[in-house]
């Protein structure tokens, strides 16, 4: 999906229209013609106009085809795709011709960004860059107006089966519904894997060995390195995972027997309250009880104030505002898609959209749901919308997070002080109700641990997944096999039914046939707590990790919206000292936070088997 949003992609650069015949003849042609630094600026300043003028086009182009899913709007989306992609191409070929060229340290960043911009390059080629712009397009809306229709006729989309997973506790209703959205992922498999196959000839046009080069290249430091870095930081944080994995196996076991949950297996990912087993925590009542309190309920909270849409993220919006940031742009409200259309197919997956830096033209889209979940990721979302607004001010090259993971981590960082004392600041509960929330600890971090903990190893093994794929390990052979493999090795969660070769599993979530990378969202859950620890150490706050919120603070405000302010200009890890104190990642602080319940849990664990290999 290459719109200007959180998958911050090809959108920062040039967007005009190109004659295609300069691409694999003449424009060629120039690369033994010494460059100077005049050529230099005259380049750099006509991608920054080119970006600035054709570049909110483009954006439109993208919002209409993810707020009009039709054959038309999809076949403009594809036309534009395929000629903004090859102007791009054309323009990383021409930053080459600078390799040698002693500028600065701005200039050589903004040529780096032009090269390496890619997920899924087409080669030099106009008839593959058609096909390959075609695949994505159709795969995004077969994913996006995706249904499943039963033989009585009902027919149901994502939105209906997620109810169902979210909600009910009939093992049988929930494979059904698990299985019935999988069967979307069938048609997607052959058209994915072409998709790949174009993409890595695409990277190595481009100097790179190939996609899996290329997506691990962007960090400023060797991709085997960084990847390095990615599995120790696991191993920081896999021992409350594990201990997490085996109280909710035993727990599940309880309710279900040992027919549908065996104490020495992986977790049936249909009974886990989330269609992908990414979130555990819609089944948070079934593995934990608290003793003297009850848990808040955000979502009765929102129904019995009649709380709409609008004003949840009015609330959202309020946070930021509490720390020193400017209010949203009237535009903001009045573009956004807040509801789901009734007339119309709709991605209804939430997004955050940049689509006109210089104006300010600021949105998201989601098909909000009235509940706690939506709550949070409305707070989520707005995170990458104030991320852009600090950054807007800067050349387009540099609108960017400092890494990938830098736009999640923001919005992540809010959800971590969405705590009983905010919700007492906002007057969702008395001051009463919050210190009574207060007593019940590992209520609330179990709460939490459901999703931010559980989504740690999914979010890891999803890119390895794909990088088996794009290196050639996994083919058509092993595709979905190999899928359920890593999840069982990295998460200890298994198919609900044997699933052959005939099903493409990994296409029913969305970033697969979106074709988003999914490290930044481990990078992500890491470097929120390791933000939020420092924040938090910053307010000179005394008290448990876990009660810290950041609501009202302006000192800490200021630090954000600075470390905002860098957009990819500098190196991550300049960002990530500005606001951390330290240039490393590290699992230390999701440990910290949940010190309480990692010990609450081992003592329930004492005569459970744990592990399920």
């Amino acid at each position: 999906m290459l719109f200007w949003l959180i998958e911050e992609t090809l959108m920062k650069k040039i967007f005009t229209l190109i004659v295609i015949c300069a691409i694999v003849t003449s424009c060629g042609q120039t690369g033994e013609q010494s460059k100077s630094l005049d050529d230099l600026d005259l380049f750099l300043a006509s991608v920054e106009e080119d970006n600035l003028t054709e570049g909110p086009i483009v954006n439109s182009a993208y919002w209409i085809g993810s707020n009009f899913i039709t054959y038309d709007s999809q076949k403009v989306l594809s036309d534009y795709s395929k000629r903004y992609t090859l102007k791009a191409l054309e323009l990383s070929r021409e930053a080459a011709l600078f390799n040698n060229l002693d500028t600065s340290d701005s200039n050589r960043r903004q040529l780096e960004l032009l090269k390496s911009s890619f997920v899924m390059p087409p080669p030099f080629n106009e008839a593959l860059a058609g096909e390959l712009s075609t695949i994505s397009t159709q795969l995004d809306a077969m994913y996006g107006s995706g249904k499943h229709c039963y033989e009585d006729g009902t027919c149901y989309e994502l939105g209906d089966f997620e109810q169902i997973l979210d909600n009910s506790r009939d093992p049988s209703e929930l494979l059904k519904a698990w299985t019935g959205w999988h069967e979307i992922g069938k048609p997607m498999k052959p058209m994915y894997m072409r998709m790949v196959e174009i993409g890595n000839q695409g990277s190595k046009d481009l100097g790179f060995e190939g996609l899996s080069d290329l997506w691990f290249s962007k960090y400023d430091m060797p991709a085997e390195e960084f990847l390095q870095e990615t599995d120790r930081v696991w191993e920081e944080v896999k021992p409350l995972y594990e201990a997490l994995h085996c109280h909710v196996r035993s727990e599940l076991n309880s309710k279900y027997g040992d027919e549908e949950v065996p104490l020495d297996g992986p977790l049936p990912v249909h009974l886990l309250g989330n269609m992908w087993g990414q979130s555990w925590s819609n089944i948070y009542d079934l593995v934990y009880k608290a003793e003297e309190t009850n848990p808040i309920d955000v979502t009765q909270i929102i129904k019995d104030r009649n709380i709409n849409e609008k004003q949840m993220v009015e609330y959202a919006e309020n946070f930021f505002l509490s720390m020193g940031f400017n209010s949203l742009p009237e535009t903001f409200w009045e573009r956004s898609l807040f509801i789901k259309p009734a007339d119309r197919s709709v991605q209804c997956h939430a997004s955050a959209w940049n689509l006109d830096s210089a104006n300010n033209d600021l949105r998201i889209k989601m098909c909000i749901e009235k509940n706690e979940e939506d709550f949070s990721t409305i707070h989520h979302e707005l995170g990458h919308i104030f991320y852009y607004q600090a950054y807007n001010h800067l050349p387009t090259l540099f609108q960017g997070g400092a890494n990938d993971g830098f736009h999640e981590a923001f919005g992540d960082l809010l959800t971590l002080s969405i705590t009983p004392g905010y919700l007492n600041d906002i007057g969702f509960i008395s001051a009463e109700e919050a210190e009574a929330a207060k007593k019940d600890e590992i209520g609330l971090l179990m709460k939490q641990a459901l999703e931010g903990v559980v989504v740690i190893p999914w979010a890891l093994m999803l890119d390895k997944w794909r990088s088996g794929i794009f290196n050639g390990e996994i083919d058509e052979s092993n595709l979905n096999q190999s899928w359920w493999d890593m999840r069982e090795s990295y998460q200890g969660i298994t198919s609900p039914v044997a699933r052959t070769e005939d099903y493409f599993d990994p296409g029913a979530k969305y970033h697969i046939p979106g074709n988003t990378p999914y490290t930044r969202y481990y990078l992500a859950r890491i470097m929120q707590y390791q933000f939020h620890e420092s924040l938090c150490n910053e307010m000179n706050f005394q008290g448990a990790l876990h009660e810290c919120s950041i609501y009202g603070n302006s000192e800490v405000g200021e630090k954000i919206i600075s470390t905002m302010a860098m957009g990819q200009s500098l190196p991550w890890q300049d960002a990530f000292e500005n606001i951390t104190g330290s240039r490393k990642l590290s699992g230390s602080s999701v440990m910290n936070y949940y010190k309480p319940l990692k010990d609450w849990l081992d003592k329930q664990n004492e005569n459970r088997m744990c592990g399920w290999e």
